[in-house]
């Protein structure tokens, strides 16, 4: 007996001995048991929260970067959000229904069901999320299983990639490419090769993401452009996830085109809208995604499993917001039609000066971002004085410090193969005061002359 204890004494110590060795092994080989987990790795760096914190200190004289108006929203939203805290109702500062508000999801189906043709179910063809971002982070958990393939079209909104990666997916890239390089350069001249869009599509394709109106480059996809990838779409089975939260920003002759809208393109297609962009009001997160049923289901469950509602009485106010602006559809005072009359003659003015300057700007269809070429001005920029890997990181940081005016680095809305092709630009916001587009021009045309 005592042997077979020494025995078995002896094998508990030396399987302990191999245990612990294995653990070491582990820990060396995994690192920290509370290290990012493998699916968020490579996804930690925000372009915003990088540049949000050099303007808070740099203090730049006009900041052009993150894309909110700088002044008033509409009076009947803020006055519609006020009193629906205030309101008689105790329960519009409660939760409400968790796929959406029902006076919101009513307002959205009425007007959608308008602009695209056919009859929306509030109730089952309509989600609202926090933003349109969770509307797109929904979308891509919501369809996509590991291995699956997406295609972007580049540049693009930078939360695409990250969110496609973290469910497992495999994002497949597509550059805009402008076909002109000097004189008046529009969005529209910014086009993707239709031959290697082809390529792109396989079995694997679970589906192709589009903006449109674009961000940065403010394209508004044509009807030819839309029905090829709808095209492809309906070949290779594939899903659509329209990001359209610029739509109601779209300028004379222009006009925005659902792809939803198209032959046999509804059933597979995700549309996404944000009330922050319909409304000015985008610290109010509110956003929402319609489509069948079917494909909404998916989203409903990542919704309902993380935010699972949003808060009552902003969407109470959006669901105003929407039923007021219905009532004037296609009359000039409608805030879906005013608000781009009023960012046009902004957009011109930003793009003149930024060409007396000497940088080349795009002039966009739609949205009010403005993407412009700054390499002719090279020589007047130390880039030397800045680490960062890209020049445009380079260029937008050195013009905060030393200029006083901020832009976005548009390298940051590339795949990592594909960033040198935004080096040469910077992207300009111009839903601002028209005084500090005024300041903007001074500052840049005394920093032109070498007068600050």
């Amino acid at each position: 007996m005592l042997v077979a204890r020494n025995i078995l004494t002896k094998t508990a110590v030396r399987a302990q001995s191999i245990n612990n060795s294995l653990g070491s092994v582990y820990t060396m080989s995994t690192g920290n048991k509370f290290d990012l987990p493998e699916r968020f790795v490579g996804n930690d760096k925000s372009v915003w929260v990088e540049y949000i914190a050099l303007a808070a200190k740099y203090k730049p004289a006009v900041n052009l970067g993150q894309g909110f108006p700088d002044f008033y929203a509409p009076q009947t939203v803020r006055e519609a959000l006020a009193n629906s805290t205030l309101n008689e109702n105790p329960l519009l500062n409660q939760y409400t229904r968790g796929f959406g508000h029902p006076r919101l999801v009513n307002a959205i189906a009425k007007v959608y069901s308008k602009m695209i043709g056919r009859d929306l179910d509030a109730n089952s063809e309509v989600l609202v999320t926090a933003g349109a971002y969770e509307a797109l982070y929904a979308s891509l958990q919501g369809h996509t299983s590991p291995g699956d393939e997406w295609i972007i079209i580049e540049p693009f909104f930078d939360c695409y990639e990250p969110m496609i990666r973290m469910a497992g997916g495999i994002p497949k890239f597509i550059a805009l490419k402008p076909t002109k390089t000097s004189g008046k350069i529009s969005s529209s001249d910014w086009v993707f090769d239709r031959k290697e869009m082809e390529s792109l599509f396989s079995k694997k394709t679970k589906g192709i993401i589009i903006n449109t109106p674009h961000n940065p480059v403010g394209k508004v996809f044509s009807l030819d452009e839309l029905t090829f990838i709808a095209d492809l779409a309906k070949k290779w089975n594939t899903l659509v996830v329209s990001d359209e939260v610029y739509e109601w920003m779209v300028y004379k002759p222009y006009k925005h085109i659902r792809i939803a809208t198209l032959p046999d393109m509804y059933q597979r297609t995700i549309t996404i809208g944000s009330a922050g962009k319909t409304f000015s009001v985008t610290g109010w997160k509110i956003g929402w995604a319609y489509g069948p049923a079917n494909l909404l289901k998916n989203l409903q469950v990542v919704h309902q499993n993380s935010v699972y509602t949003c808060s009552t009485p902003i969407q109470e106010a959006v669901a105003i917001g929407f039923e007021e602006e219905y009532k004037k559809l296609g009359q000039p005072d409608c805030y879906f039609t005013s608000l781009a009359e009023e960012l046009l003659p902004k957009r011109d003015f930003m793009a003149k000066f930024l060409s007396e300057v000497g940088m080349s700007p795009t002039v966009p269809e739609g949205g009010y971002f403005m993407v412009a070429n700054w390499s002719a001005l090279a020589n007047k920029v130390k880039l030397d004085e800045e680490t960062d890997t890209y020049r445009d990181y380079k260029f937008t940081k050195w013009m905060t410090k030393n200029v006083g005016v901020q832009g976005i680095p548009p390298s940051a809305f590339y795949s990592e193969e594909h960033k040198h092709l935004g080096e040469d630009n910077v992207r300009f916001c111009f839903i601002k005061k028209d005084e500090n587009l005024k300041k903007t021009e001074d500052i840049l045309l005394a920093w032109k002359n070498g007068k600050n």
